[in-house]
């Protein structure tokens, strides 16, 4: 009788355990992570243009900003590894920026393109694309969001049509609801940091997750909360079996590296 029922129980915690909460989002959104970086500079002009022309749900861009105050599209907060440069962001003006160039070498061809500051991009794409915009702080402090919010507002942008805002800083997310409190905001997690219990409680529709964190319990448990998950991969050798196996909790964002990948894998 009790192997029955420790049968029994078993089949019972196996069934609960593949129930799969519906995504939060409307579909499975593609991001375009710095662009189509896997096939030119990462955060140029260029790479954003390749993956608006495979129709991606958002270009995913990451600030910096500069001596002087300007908001420029780069990852790090040094140019060291995706320039012919080296040093901080911060200790650059963006005139001095621009002398320098993003360097890459695809399929045995270097490719040189500048660094380029956030109203460029807008001026090239305007109202054809969504920006999922990531923010920093700066010197420890919330200072690029203002700036930000003042071009978005220039350039026609600040709604939810146009505009997402993502931050590792919830010193910068509580910046930015303050001054645009319509936009979506989207929480990240470092990895191997994510804390279930913070992110349902945490104020925000999204929560950014890198891949190796994410469980179907974690999913599960935000989509109950209403809040949408939306993962990033640090790790190129296994994203794409990453995608595969998140797909299968009904994430509702990709930030991928593969663009062409993860389009073919949401449509199977």
């Amino acid at each position: 009788m009790f192997i029955l029922l420790l049968l029994t129980s078993l089949s019972l915690y196996a069934h609960a355990e593949i129930q799969i909460t519906p995504m939060v989002a409307e579909k499975a959104e593609i991001y375009a992570h710095r662009g189509a970086n896997d096939r030119f500079n990462e955060s140029t002009v260029t790479a954003y243009e390749i993956a608006a022309r495979d129709g991606m749900d958002a270009l995913e861009l990451d600030l910096r900003m500069t001596e002087d105050g300007e908001l420029v599209v780069m990852h790090d907060d040094t140019i060291d590894r995706t320039t012919n440069g080296s040093g901080k962001v911060s200790a650059y003006t963006l005139a001095e920026l621009r002398e320098i160039e993003t360097v890459e070498v695809f399929q045995q061809e270097e490719k040189r393109e500048t660094i380029p500051n956030l109203e460029e991009v807008l001026q090239v794409f305007e109202k054809e694309e969504h920006y999922y915009i990531e923010t920093r702080l700066v010197h420890d402090k919330a200072e690029m969001e203002t700036k930000l919010i003042e071009l978005l507002k220039e350039y026609d942008l600040l709604d939810r049509q146009h505009v997402s805002f993502q931050s590792f800083s919830e010193s910068s997310l509580e910046q930015l609801q303050l001054l645009a409190p319509s936009i979506p905001l989207t929480l990240l997690f470092k990895k191997g940091a994510f804390n279930l219990e913070k992110a349902k409680d945490v104020p925000y529709s999204a929560i950014g997750i890198e891949s190796t964190d994410v469980s179907l319990q974690v999913v599960n448990e935000l989509h109950e909360q209403g809040k949408e998950v939306h993962v990033y991969f640090t790790d190129l050798t296994t994203q794409k079996n990453e995608q595969k196996r998140v797909k299968s909790f009904n994430v509702d964002g990709y930030f991928t590296d593969f663009i062409n990948y993860t389009q073919q894998l949401l449509d199977e």
